[in-house]
């Protein structure tokens, strides 16, 4: 039994804007609630010390002004032990008498404040509790030789619950904040978007059309979107128009060849002698020939008006070594068809950046163009040098009948052949060549040769210092 598939939730830009925004926030309201506790916590301090501060010079001044001895009188100590909350404790000490009152063994300060200076805060520890401690010293009244130590001392928890008040309040505006900030943010983000409605209904009113979408509505955040799907409409409307030019040119070369097989089969089955049939099948089979080698051109043609070589996609090739072997592969070919095929090289490396199946392609054509076109007892010379300014050249020169200047342009063109040949060919021999040659940013020369034949020169780039990969 196949299970059930559940459906993945598409993304949506709203949504990952929305965390985008919301998971900084939350980090920053945590960060933001740390640094506010710590002013709070600073503030409350500040004020408790204040207060502090105060209620020691204020037991300080009302006990100057009682005659103490070596007791407190009963209204001081009654001022002194009060305390609703039991969070304060005090000590008065005297400098002869000792420790004269007190609701807490608060320990001495380490260092007795100068007679008449301002209060000394600090910190000590009192049953694992930590207390806020101020201490300031005073003359005796009625013994001038005398002097008393006011400590006052509180714990630290209304510190901190004034703290965490503060901090509370702080949170809830911030959070309050936060969600009026998001809900800005969503109603925005619903609303930018819909800049890209008028993109939306030139598209989905659309049919076949491949025209570029970019037009002056589209937002510049969206312009790397539009141009990548303009280039895509591009390399589609090229193979559209490649696929509609192959299938013309299909149609213009194979109708003779096809209509031309019909006919000879009609006419070896209207007459069935053996000499009728012999020529038919004659015509039949070097017409078949025909047809089969104007496809396979057809078919390179398109290979070739391909886009051009990227770079990550071409080798190093040294022509050197490819060029021969290519023409040693043509050698008995052309023994056949009575050329005299040759090669001149200087045996120095000559490397550009391509496809040697391409190259291969190219050496092909110009070969079948001489062959074909120089006729039986011709020489047929492949050439390949290097030039002075570092390019690689490659030519391939026959002395046949040659070409008249004034048609010479015309060579790479479709389906194109000189008047008055009679040699059987598709027109796409040289046709090819210049496409192959035009993906590698290659020239290409025509020209007539030494000896009256043509000269077709093919110039490669020099390939530099960059090899990706060698072949």
């Amino acid at each position: 039994m196949t299970p059930l598939r559940v459906p993945r939730t598409r993304p949506s830009l709203r949504r990952r804007l929305l965390v985008f925004l919301l998971i900084p926030m939350i980090a920053l309201l945590v960060l933001d609630a740390l640094v506010s506790y710590g002013v709070a916590l600073t503030y409350s301090n500040r004020v408790h010390d204040r207060d502090l501060s105060d209620d020691a010079l204020t037991l300080a001044k009302m006990l100057s002004n009682d005659k103490l001895g070596s007791e407190l009188t009963a209204q001081a100590r009654f001022l002194l032990e009060y305390d609703p909350d039991g969070r304060s404790y005090f000590t008065v000490s005297s400098s002869k008498h000792g420790l004269l009152a007190g609701n807490g063994q608060l320990p001495q300060p380490a260092h007795v404040p100068p007679l008449g200076a301002a209060p000394a805060l600090y910190d000590v520890q009192l049953a694992r509790h930590t207390l806020r401690t101020a201490s300031v010293h005073i003359a005796a009244r009625r013994d001038p030789a005398d002097s008393l130590i006011v400590t006052v001392a509180e714990t630290l928890r209304d510190r901190h619950e004034q703290a965490r008040e503060i901090l509370l309040l702080a949170i809830l505006m911030q959070t309050l904040l936060i969600v009026c900030v998001l809900s800005l943010v969503w109603f925005g983000v619903s609303r930018g978007l819909r800049v890209l409605d008028p993109l939306t209904a030139r598209l989905a009113a659309r049919s076949h059309e491949l025209t570029p979408i970019d037009g002056a509505d589209v937002p510049q955040e969206i312009q790397p979107l539009t141009r990548t799907i303009d280039a895509l409409f591009g390399r589609l409307r090229g193979m559209l128009a490649l696929h509609d030019r192959f299938i013309a040119d299909a149609a213009h070369q194979l109708r003779t060849p096809l209509t031309g097989l019909s006919l000879h089969v009609d006419r070896a089955l209207a007459d069935p002698r053996p000499e009728t049939v012999a020529d038919a099948l004659t015509h039949i089979q070097r017409l078949s020939q025909r047809a089969a080698r104007t496809s396979s051109q057809l078919l390179a043609l398109t290979r070739a008006q391909a886009a051009p070589l990227e770079t990550g996609g071409s080798r190093l090739l040294d022509l050197a070594q490819l060029i021969p072997e290519a023409v040693a592969q043509r050698v008995h070919e052309a023994i056949r068809a009575g050329v005299d095929l040759g090669y001149e090289g200087s045996g120095r490396a000559l490397h550009i950046l391509g496809e040697a199946a391409s190259v291969q392609d190219l050496l092909d054509n110009l070969i079948d163009n001489a062959v074909r076109y120089a006729g039986r007892g011709s020489v047929i010379t492949v050439r390949l040098q290097a030039l002075d300014d570092g390019r690689a050249s490659l030519s391939v020169e026959d002395n046949g009948p040659g070409v008249p200047p004034d048609l010479l342009p015309r060579l790479s063109e479709r389906f194109f052949r000189a008047a008055g040949n009679s040699e059987e060919g598709s027109g796409l021999g040289l046709a090819i060549v210049q496409r192959i040659a035009e993906r590698h940013h290659a020239d290409v020369l025509y020209r007539n040769g030494t000896e009256a034949g043509l000269c077709v020169e093919i110039r490669f780039p020099h390939a530099g210092s960059a090899a990706p990969q060698r072949a």
